[in-house]
């Protein structure tokens, strides 16, 4: 149930990226939606990894934390990365 969680978080985190990051719209919304949803998955493995549970995706305010800010990193990364080559 936890992992279905970090993906709606990271549709949200992606689907809100369109709207804030100017230049995300060269990303497209199907690949700024993956994007999210990727990072915020392994953000909630990382900050879940490191609450010391035997269970990895449990719906708890710091793996919560750690899944949007997982996305945001994810879409920025990306972002940055697709404007860096862009002008190559």
């Amino acid at each position: 149930m936890g992992v279905y969680a970090f993906v709606i978080i990271g549709w949200v985190v992606g689907l809100i990226s369109r709207v804030i990051l100017p230049g995300v719209r060269h990303m497209g919304l199907f690949s700024a939606l993956l994007v999210g949803m990727v990072g915020s998955i392994v953000g909630g493995l990382i900050v879940g990894s490191f609450n010391g549970g035997t269970q990895l995706f449990i719906l708890r305010v710091p793996n919560i934390i750690g899944a949007v800010v997982g996305a945001m990193g994810a879409v920025v990364a990306v972002h940055l990365l697709n404007r860096k080559y862009a002008h190559a």
